[in-house]
């Protein structure tokens, strides 16, 4: 072989590899602009197909990253509901050849076991939350849950670890951080524009009710025990907490502690972890609440001397900041700044400390690829959820809590403890 041949197949050898390298390159990129290969897409699979599963299904769709493969609940009218609206809109796309047809489970565990799942999204009532996160951790998928993140303090800190353990992306439901007047308000009270902040008011529904609803015959397609779930204490089937799809009004279930903390839990959710957001609490909370009498509202009191105070759903649902020099409120589409001249006031991206995001849905699935935590991390929505439980706890026994942040723990009430976890049934405790 001739020296000048031998060169240039150790050339070739040398640098083959690289060239393949990057010759490969994904099929998004040879597609051209808008178009991402089916093997590029987060495939998802639902949990909880009832009311809000529309909405999110369709907003994971659109951002053009997804393929939804799977769905669960144990309402069989609501599942195939989910999947023929899932199926239409691919039809309606004309994306039916890139699309692997998503199927149904009565059981969630089953959806769990699937490999071909990236991650899944739970909708489904709070009192699921928990257990149906701890498992999706277990079982190596990312998690959207929609908020509030759990129904008592014990269960969201439960998430947390299984989801550090698990080593998981998680994004809680709490979207109002994607929005513009939302971040807007945040970055304004953080740049000190109000002066140092003294007060926030929160408005917002107050505590859940007792179970005082008949019985009636159930649907023949839900499997109401299924539904009912991790709850010792089962409770007969009624069309309010669990309606169908054609309902004129969102399912009761919120309204009633076996399943959701009222108001202060589903509004709460959002309008205290906009608080908490401000005050650059996301890590932390309140040291004590003060309750006063019935209708009167409850106070948070923090370390550093801010007060934050609920008045239920007085005026409808919002977050105002009030500081020394101004005030900040905030509801969705509508932001109220004063002085006035710092309403549109330019601030600069991520600007004191305040992570942007203008889609919800995508920063998820950005997490996921990233590996970094997302705009509202697991620790950040149990944080919030929180707050809105302690609350329920002090309207529920009328009485003022000390509580630790650090160690999530209330000082000197043994019964207020112990309604910081429930008791569950051993096969979904967590």
């Amino acid at each position: 072989m001739k020296e000048q041949d031998t060169l240039k197949r150790r050339d070739f050898l040398k640098y083959g590899a690289a060239l393949a390298a990057i010759s490969i390159v994904p099929r998004h990129v040879l597609g051209g602009k808008g178009f991402t290969a089916p093997s590029d897409m987060h495939t998802l699979g639902f949990i909880g197909c009832g009311r809000q599963s529309n909405g999110l299904r369709t907003r994971f769709l659109d951002t053009g990253k997804v393929q939804i493969v799977g769905a669960s609940d144990p309402y069989g009218v609501k599942q195939k509901h989910f999947l023929d609206a899932t199926h239409e809109w691919y039809q309606q796309k004309g994306k039916k050849s890139d699309y692997k047809t998503a199927t149904g489970h009565n059981d969630f565990r089953d959806l769990l076991a699937r490999k071909d799942i990236d991650a899944v999204v739970i909708a489904s009532p709070d009192h699921w939350h928990a257990s149906m996160a701890v498992m999706a951790a277990k079982a190596g998928k990312d998690i959207y849950c929609e908020k509030p993140l759990s129904l008592t303090v014990a269960e969201g800190r439960a998430m947390v670890d299984a989801t550090r353990k698990y080593k998981r992306v998680f994004q809680t439901g709490s979207m109002q951080r994607s929005a513009k007047e939302f971040r807007q308000a945040v970055q304004l009270v953080r740049s000190g524009v109000i002066g140092k902040v003294q007060k926030v008011v929160v408005s917002v529904g107050g505590p859940p009710k007792v179970w005082d609803l008949a019985a009636e015959s159930k649907p023949e397609s839900l499997n109401w025990d299924l539904w009912m779930g991790p709850n010792i204490e089962n409770r007969p089937f009624n069309h309010q907490v669990a309606p169908p799809m054609d309902a004129a009004f969102w399912p009761k279930w919120r309204d009633y502690e076996e399943f959701g903390g009222g108001g202060m839990t589903d509004w709460g959710a959002h309008m205290f972890d906009i608080a908490q957001w401000g005050l650059d609490m996301d890590n932390s909370g309140p040291i004590e609440l003060v309750y006063s009498q019935p209708g009167q509202g409850l106070v948070y009191k923090y370390a550093n001397g801010i007060e934050m105070v609920h008045q239920p759903a007085a005026g409808g649902n919002f977050c105002q900041f009030i500081g020394s020099d101004g005030t900040v409120w905030v509801s969705r589409g509508k932001l109220k700044v004063t002085p006035e001249t710092m309403q549109d006031k330019v601030i600069e991206s991520g600007a004191f400390g305040v992570y942007e995001s203008t889609n919800h849905y995508l920063d998820f699935l950005s997490a996921m690829e990233s590996r970094k935590p997302p705009i509202c991390d697991v620790e950040t929505g149990h944080r919030t959820a929180s707050i809105c439980n302690l609350g329920n706890i002090a309207y529920k026994l009328q009485r003022s809590l000390k509580w630790d942040p650090s160690k999530e723990t209330i000082a000197n009430d043994k019964e207020a403890s112990q309604l910081l976890g429930r008791k569950m049934k051993k096969e979904w405790k967590v």
